[in-house]
């Protein structure tokens, strides 16, 4: 359901219900998609990354390389 973002201030209560029952929202500013209604606290699924048929755990990526102090 894509709603205009004016129509949310009289209708926010009954977007909620129609979210909470399953259905998607969508929130328009001149007939543009601007914001979707998303649930709060369910974790992202792991996905495959491009070519590689296994799953990559991205959580150590920004951790310091051994041996790399000298660059920092």
């Amino acid at each position: 359901m894509i709603v205009n973002i004016h129509e949310t201030e009289t209708q926010f209560t009954e977007l909620i219900s129609k979210f909470q029952e399953g259905e998607k929202i969508i929130i328009a500013q001149n007939g543009k998609p601007i914001l979707q209604f998303a649930p709060i606290g369910q974790p992202h699924p792991s996905r495959k990354l491009g070519f590689f048929n296994c799953y990559v755990d991205m959580s150590s990526f920004d951790d310091p390389i051994e041996g790399m102090e000298e660059y920092e």
